[in-house]
């Protein structure tokens, strides 16, 4: 004969089922909890790891965003101009005509056979494909062009970007003077603490070594001390040092720099959106790779 057990009295089920309700509840919310817990750390994952790399400059009273490719061709650019011992202004033509041709952006194809930064053509004498696509003999290239233009220093820039590039919009170039005034002020070290860049963190660096031989051949600055993970160049006066600095931090993504800083004024890379540290400037400039 069967064994039935008796089932809950009525009085039984009722306690029952509330503690069953909070076990459900529970449950309920520790499931939530897991996923919550998740999600905040693949969003704050995501917020790390994908930081839209930007670089912003200020001067002037002007504020402008690039991001850190052309940021470092714009520095180079710059450097360049200093090195030949040319006026702010130069750069500012340079990099105003670089902007409208290319963005600031070594192009591998153009108009024709138009290349590089400044869109440059074999045909019309500027070099071999090979060379134009080597932003410091193209922009080299583009300066011995200026220079033939006596009074480029105040002549009017869509004038003398014409001149020397021949375009078919010229005026096209007089749109984009600001943002050439604004990277050449601060690249040539003339607007202090003007260039600061948000990056993601450091994965590879360069060796100081190879920092200081592509700044003695850009700038043409021999001063530079290579020591273990960083690189040290005193300046010959402020305004060198800090178109020194900005030029670290335009080429930090390239370089992997974590650190940069003039005196006791220091842009670092974990902060990058807070700019430049308050303190004093100097003649010394301190660039830490890795």
């Amino acid at each position: 004969m069967p064994n039935h057990r008796p089932g809950p009295t009525l009085a039984e089920s009722r306690r029952r089922t509330p503690a069953r309700r909070r076990r459900r509840w529970v449950t309920v919310l520790l499931v939530l909890a897991v996923v919550g817990t998740a999600g905040w750390f693949g969003a704050r994952f995501l917020i790390q790891s994908v930081v839209n790399p930007q670089c912003t400059i200020q001067a002037a009273g002007i504020t402008e965003t690039f991001d850190p490719d052309q940021t470092a061709n714009a520095a180079l650019i710059s450097a360049l101009s200093i090195k030949r011992g040319m006026p702010p202004r130069a750069a500012t033509i340079a990099l105003t005509t670089a902007f409208q041709e290319s963005k600031i952006r070594n192009l591998r194809y153009g108009d024709r056979d138009s290349l590089g930064l400044f869109q440059q053509r074999p045909s019309q004498g500027w070099g071999t494909k090979e060379q134009i696509l080597d932003p410091v003999h193209a922009t080299n290239a583009f300066y011995d062009a200026l220079v033939k233009y006596k009074g480029y220093e105040t002549a009017d820039i869509t004038k003398i970007a014409q001149r020397v590039q021949k375009s078919g919009f010229p005026e096209a170039y007089r749109d984009h003077e600001g943002q050439g005034r604004v990277l050449a002020s601060t690249l040539t070290g003339h607007s202090p603490a003007g260039l600061t860049c948000r990056l993601d963190a450091v994965k590879t660096s360069v060796s100081p070594q190879r920092v200081a031989s592509d700044l003695s051949q850009q700038m043409g600055v021999t001063t530079a001390r290579p020591g273990s993970g960083f690189l040290t160049v005193t300046a010959r006066d402020t305004t060198t040092a800090w178109a020194v600095a900005h030029w670290a931090v335009a080429r930090a993504e390239m370089y992997g720099a974590s650190r940069v800083s003039v005196g006791d004024r220091a842009w670092d890379r974990s902060t990058g959106d807070d700019g430049w540290s308050s303190g004093t400037a100097g003649r010394t400039v301190t660039i830490n790779l890795g």
